[in-house]
């Protein structure tokens, strides 16, 4: 049943279940992290640019194409939100170098271009990926 509202937090309910996490390119939608931080989830936030982040949550400057691996060691999980196609593969080799699971969304129509389960949040799909690198 689809919501007549798009919640942007959709996410957190799912997430919320790790103890460390790590946000790749948070950009200016710091409203996920920052709830995540609220709800006691250890949250280190990364873009390419030097970003603002809430209170509670870390940030690293990093490209997760070029990544520095010590950003994610630890990380129960790896997210992203409106991650494009040809940032999946890189993002997910970098939670699957830190032994964690990979969580993100996509833009409008773009299909995962990793192997994915997908699992139903509101109106959009979170897709998971568990599991060695494919």
């Amino acid at each position: 049943m689809a919501h007549s509202r798009r919640n942007p937090d959709a996410m957190i309910d799912y997430i919320d279940e790790y103890d460390q996490v790590v946000e790749v390119g948070i950009g200016r939608r710091t409203d996920l992290a920052r709830a995540l931080a609220d709800r006691g989830v250890s949250v280190t936030a990364t873009d390419v640019y030097d970003r603002d982040v809430p209170d509670g949550v870390a940030f690293v400057r990093d490209d997760v194409v070029d990544p520095d691996p010590s950003v994610y060691a630890g990380a129960d999980a790896v997210y992203a939100r409106n991650l494009p196609p040809e940032l999946h593969r890189p993002a997910l080799r970098v939670a699957r170098a830190a032994d964690a699971d990979f969580l993100f969304t996509t833009l409008g129509g773009d299909q995962p271009a990793v192997p994915v389960e997908r699992v139903t949040i509101e109106v959009e799909t979170l897709y998971v990926a568990r599991g060695p690198l494919g």
